[in-house]
């Protein structure tokens, strides 16, 4: 059962969805979609069309990922990718433009938030010159929509010729650093979907299941149900939905199958399948096996039972940083070459067990839906508005609709509750990759942790989980106490959290580039309640000096430590480091 809706909504009045769908919709007065190079070229009205027209032609799509922070490189990346790809006959087809994460708030507070390693576009005319600079499809995807500048960025992607806007995603689980108002984000949310909705041409809105409800499920029959209630979502703004996958997707099974039930439902076109980069965990030579291993499935699938996303080849030093131009080159002349192998290998592949997976996925995700739906409907919530549907999800969030409605058999003893009837593969991932670290401790070490009682205080300073559920569950198999600290929590909301928990250290997983200032903030509030808890960081423990134009961040772990950080560059480095807190605190090894 769900909250009831005084509980999901305590607020006495919240505005109508219907009203600000209106309001957007006038803004369509002045703000269209503008002319591009990659329109003009097609010959295309949009994106949309250009999809439908490149599936019935058997293509399969390329799409690549570029947002440098310098705009300059930017703009410079997004002719020479093309133009290197058009040289060897291979079309680039999209490009998913990273927006920084600071993007995500109006431009009038914008300078006050912490900044990311993304691209910062101060005006209509950057958007533009961005968009234009070859004739590629320019797919704004991150910290667009979801957030409070949700119509301010609309407006001048759509200005810039954009006919492919997102991340709805981001906008279920995704929250910028010191801004909490939910509503709000809703709100400008609705308006930007109005002002779509009200264009000429068909405007894809973009929604990555993996940045949103997807990372949080663990069967991938709820992440397609999901998909199928925002395609509902979608209708009721009056806007076509298109939905990406693929980061956690490493079973090549269930990779097809998923890609199938889509094809099964009809939920085309979708925009991208993103790369499996959770499965880049080694030297580049390593990942390269693992790009290859995902791009073979997902040309096979677009070339069989096309769905429209375009194919992802990510740079093979994606985990280690951000990959420089002639990589993100690199990667897409090896899609090309393998798209050229994909079908070769149909008659290797037998695809009834694919198929039945896929029926299977597609009748549990009805199942779900149908279950979210009646449960919403049941607290009270109106469904066929479009803003309390969105806020309604954003706030039960997707383990509490997953226990209560999820396709698969209740079991008190399954993680979130259910025997799922496909298993998300991140779910054996974090417990994978918590295994592999727990493997790599010495004997000592865990008998040394083992019912020491220490507590930890885990959290991600920005607003990627993966990293925090690994040390959630890492911490919990050393027999520790493991507390939540939150995702891209601010440093004085975490302060505040130790400070009514106590724990005995806090543990920090970080990715996008701000490590070194986040630690100095946190410490800095952990000093002013007069707490001084030590602070293990892990992650991509690297900064962009602020005095820098590079868009490339340096690695600050010498800082980090020499500021008092315990360095954790691996997540089996954390035992030791926990192992040796109970020296200094003069508990004596077991």
């Amino acid at each position: 059962m769900l909250p009831d809706r005084a509980t999901i909504f305590p607020e006495p009045d919240l505005p109508n969805g219907a009203g600000l769908l209106a309001e957007g919709a006038t803004l369509a007065r002045h703000w269209t979609v503008g002319p591009s190079a990659f329109l003009k070229e097609t010959g295309a009205a949009s994106e949309h069309a250009y999809k439908l027209r490149r599936m019935a032609e058997g293509a399969v799509m390329q799409h690549a990922q570029i947002g440098y922070r310098d705009p300059g490189k930017s703009i410079r990346a997004y002719r020479e990718i093309w133009e290197a790809c058009q040289r060897r006959g291979i079309t680039i087809d999209r490009y998913g433009l990273c927006l920084d994460w600071s993007m995500a708030l109006p431009k009038a507070i914008r300078e006050k938030a912490t900044r990311g390693t993304g691209m910062i576009l101060e005006s209509v005319e950057d958007f533009a010159a961005l968009a234009n600079a070859a004739p590629v499809a320019a797919h704004f995807g991150d910290f667009v929509l979801g957030f409070p500048a949700a119509v301010e960025n609309t407006q001048a992607a759509l200005a810039a010729g954009s006919t492919a806007i997102g991340n709805l995603g981001q906008y279920f689980t995704f929250r910028i650093p010191g801004h909490d108002d939910d509503i709000a984000a809703t709100r400008e949310t609705v308006r930007a979907l109005g002002l779509i909705a009200a264009q000429p041409v068909p405007v894809l809105v973009h929604s990555n299941i993996d940045d949103g409800f997807g990372a949080h499920l663990t069967d991938l029959a709820s992440c397609l149900g999901m998909m199928l209630i925002e395609q509902e979502i979608g209708r009721l703004a009056g806007v076509p939905v298109a939905h990406c996958y693929g980061h956690h997707f490493s079973d090549p099974l269930a990779r097809l199958a998923f890609q199938r039930a889509m094809a099964l439902a009809e939920m085309v076109p979708g925009s991208m399948v993103y790369g499996n980069t959770t499965s880049y965990r080694g030297t580049p030579a390593e990942n390269a096996a693992s790009l290859s291993s995902y791009l073979m499935v997902d040309a096979l699938g677009q070339a069989t039972r096309p769905t429209g996303h375009a194919i992802n080849p990510v740079p093979v030093t994606e985990n280690e940083r951000i990959p420089e131009i002639d990589e993100v080159i690199e990667a897409q002349l090896h899609a090309g070459r393998l798209k050229e192998h994909a079908l070769d290998w149909e008659p290797l592949i037998a695809g009834e067990g694919a198929d039945a997976m896929a029926a299977t996925l597609l009748d549990g995700a009805r199942r779900f839906e149908r279950g979210v739906m009646k449960g919403l409907a049941e607290a009270g919530i109106d469904t066929s508005d479009v803003f309390e549907m969105l806020l309604a999800l954003r706030r039960i969030g997707a383990r509490k609709l997953e226990a209560a409605y999820g396709p698969g058999a209740e079991d008190a003893a399954a993680f979130g509750g259910r025997v799922p009837l496909v298993p998300a593969t991140i779910v054996s991932e974090i417990a994978g990759t918590a295994g592999e670290a727990l493997s790599e401790m010495s004997g000592e070490v865990r008998d040394r942790l083992k019912g020491s009682g220490l507590k930890v205080l885990v959290a991600a300073g920005d607003v990627h989980e993966h990293g925090k559920m690994v040390v959630e569950e890492l911490v919990r198999r050393l027999g520790l106490d493991a507390l939540d600290g939150g995702v891209s929590t601010d440093p004085e909301i975490l302060a505040a959290r130790a400070g009514e928990n106590r724990p005995d250290a806090i543990a920090i997983s970080t990715y996008n580039g701000v490590a070194l200032g986040y630690y100095r903030s946190l410490k800095a509030a952990l000093a002013e309640q007069g707490l001084d808890i030590p602070v293990l960081m892990g992650g991509r423990l690297n900064q962009i000096p602020e005095t820098s134009n590079s868009s490339l961040p340096v690695d600050v772990g010498a800082e980090l430590a020499e500021e008092g950080a315990l360095l954790c560059r691996s997540a089996a480095e954390m035992g030791p480091a926990l192992a040796a807190l109970l020296l200094t605190r003069g508990q004596a090894p077991q």
